[in-house]
């Protein structure tokens, strides 16, 4: 009798609520549920680690980043490093290098022979172990640089697993299909066992080693499921960053946390070459504003591995707008690189396949850049209108006098703000501004003046020059 009456009991409770919802309905409202179609659903489905919301990268060329080019040299750098203000260092290819087919002396770091060892040329694997226990000990996170889609000629998974390889007409492994790689050869992401097999690799580097997560090579040669899944993989042992070299919204959904901005590059490009004005950046904000989730970190440089070997040093690119450019890789929505070097002014193109140590001296250069980027990186890391993805404010258009040759933008938030001006022309122009984003008293970035900026206001700028206000 007793379960009757709880049966009932129940019975009557549902008729209720049944009679709730339909008067609810009958009066035009709407019920929100899991599956409404209509409520805005997240496009990015992990959450970034807490230690990138305002970090900076700093990149490592092991073979040339000190006279010994090893492990053991690099980590004595790491003191330096973090006074600087990076945060995360990611580490070019640090495994074996293959002997068939190799380019140069030393060959291609991107020409791997075994995922699971490091280059002897850098050191032990016991030294780049303690090399990470350094770097987390002052706070600082380090990423591998990770080259899935081919390998050298000579990697043992082709004596061991040939069958995950990717084939040509003639039944023969191949090199990526348009491109001059011909020291490697394509790895065959159709193969469930090769797949398993690089997401162990890659998580016994982050169990077993400790690193903070990945740099991906040529990340959209490989199918996107591979990365979705293997990412999911890692965020289950810790926290990770994962950085694609690739330009792309899909990387952004379930895998990496950041990408590249080749656009932005390519556009302050032409516009120092001559070839386009500052209005030819308005696409790339435009995308990333409304294309790229608000959670995308993009990456901006003025010049990497890859750039500094092939195109020239961001002196030889940018020329007089070099320090533009720097600054504005910090100030716009996206997260800062630093190429090993960039600190000294480096003015030498790194040789790829052989050693070539940077020069570290002194010099007035030295100084000047050493002074620009610790400013720059201690700004990024203090005012929270510079943080990353959605840890930061978007950039506001402010409208000048001068558009084809001045880019003018604010960044605020409820805390901090920062007006922005750029001169990205080879003529000096007297800037003023329409509207109000841009009004209030700030300091300026480079003399550390207090200045009031308001409807009145103007000023003289350079060729290629930059003025950087914060609240």
């Amino acid at each position: 009798m007793h379960k009757f009456h709880q049966l009932q009991k129940r019975l009557r409770s549902s008729i209720r609520l049944l009679f709730a919802l339909s008067l609810i309905a009958a009066s035009g409202m709407h019920v929100a549920c899991a599956s409404d179609p209509y409520q805005p659903v997240s496009y990015v489905k992990f959450q970034h680690a807490a230690w990138t919301k305002n970090a900076s990268l700093y990149q490592i060329n092991t073979r040339q980043f000190t006279p010994e080019g090893s492990f053991r040299a690099a980590e004595g750098q790491l003191p330096r490093l973090k006074e600087l203000g990076v945060d995360i260092l990611w580490l070019m290819p640090i495994y074996p290098i293959g002997q068939l087919h190799r380019k140069g002396i030393l060959g291609s770091p991107y020409a791997i022979s075994d995922y699971m060892k490091v280059n002897p040329e850098f050191g032990s694997l016991e030294d780049f172990k303690h090399f990470v226990d350094t770097a987390h000990q002052l706070g600082l996170h380090v990423i591998l640089d990770w080259v899935g889609n081919h390998t050298a000629w000579d990697n043992v998974l082709r004596t061991n697993h040939p069958d995950w390889y990717e084939k040509d007409a003639m039944g023969n492994p191949h090199p990526t299909p348009w491109y001059d790689w011909d020291d490697i050869i394509d790895l065959d992401y159709n193969s469930p066992a090769l797949r398993r097999y690089m997401t162990q690799a890659m998580r016994y580097w982050v169990k077993d080693l400790g690193v903070d997560g990945y740099r991906v090579d040529a990340a959209g040669l490989i199918p996107q499921d591979f990365w979705d899944h293997v990412s999911k993989e890692l965020r289950a042992i810790k926290p990770v960053f994962m950085l694609a070299e690739w330009e792309s919204r899909d990387m952004h959904a379930k895998a990496f946390d950041a990408s590249y901005a080749w656009t932005w590059w390519d556009a302050l490009r032409n516009i120092t070459d001559g070839k386009a004005d500052a209005t030819s950046l308005y696409t790339y904000y435009a995308w990333n504003q409304k294309f790229y989730p608000k959670q995308a970190y993009r990456l901006l440089y003025t010049t990497n591995h890859d750039k500094n070997a092939w195109d020239g040093t961001e002196f030889e690119i940018f020329g007089p707008a070099v320090d533009s450019a720097i600054v504005f890789s910090f100030i716009s929505e996206g997260m800062p690189l630093i190429y090993n070097g960039q600190e000294a002014g480096n003015r030498k193109r790194l040789a790829f396949f052989d050693r070539d140590p940077i020069q570290w001296q002194a010099s007035p250069d030295a100084a000047h850049y050493q002074n620009l980027y610790k400013k720059l990186l201690t700004l990024k890391k203090k005012n929270t209108a510079l943080w990353n993805g959605e840890s930061g404010a978007t950039m506001q258009q402010v409208i000048n006098n001068a558009p084809k040759s001045l880019f003018s933008f604010v960044r605020e938030n409820s805390k901090d703000k920062v007006f922005a001006v750029f001169n990205l022309s080879a003529k000096s122009q007297q800037a003023s501004f329409s509207k109000t984003p841009h009004h209030g008293n700030y300091r300026d970035f480079d003399s550390g003046e207090n200045i009031r900026i308001d409807a009145d206001s103007s000023f003289e700028m350079a060729p290629w020059s930059y003025r950087i206000f914060v609240h």
